[in-house]
């Protein structure tokens, strides 16, 4: 693990979330990004040397509805920056996590991500985050 990625909170009116975090509390908004194959919709705040992800759902079928159908709306993981996605996963498995299918899935930003199942980790919904490498200019003859 490098580092706290982020913590992520799900919510069910994004804007009405950023009226607190980003108009409230002075979070600076770095971005808003919709994940169709997680049937999400994301604003990315920054948050000192982490960041907060405010994550609400865009079908009832996302697995962010039923978590606000189970539990309300509140935290619902903490991510790690991790170097390979798919390494760290072995290593977390080798020590007893266990992962959730879908293991190298599209995440914000272009992300690749896995998550462990919070039965395996004290509780906690766990995401590993492989940023990927930006992206050089391309050049215009």
């Amino acid at each position: 693990m490098k580092r706290l990625d982020h913590v992520a909170i799900c919510v069910r009116d994004l804007e009405g979330a950023l009226r607190v975090w980003r108009d409230g509390l002075g979070l600076e908004l770095l971005g808003i990004e919709e994940i169709p194959a997680r049937q999400v919709r994301v604003a990315m705040l920054r948050a000192g040397d982490t960041r907060i992800e405010l994550v609400q759902p865009t079908a009832d079928t996302s697995e962010v509805s039923r978590f606000l159908e189970r539990r309300g709306e509140g935290l619902h993981h903490v991510a790690f920056a991790v170097e390979d996605v798919g390494a760290a996963l072995e290593t977390a498995t080798a020590a007893g996590a266990i992962a959730v299918p879908g293991a190298g899935q599209a995440g914000a930003g272009g992300s690749r991500v896995a998550f462990l199942n919070p039965r395996s980790v004290n509780g906690v919904l766990v995401e590993l985050v492989e940023a990927t490498p930006p992206q050089a200019p391309s050049r215009k003859e």
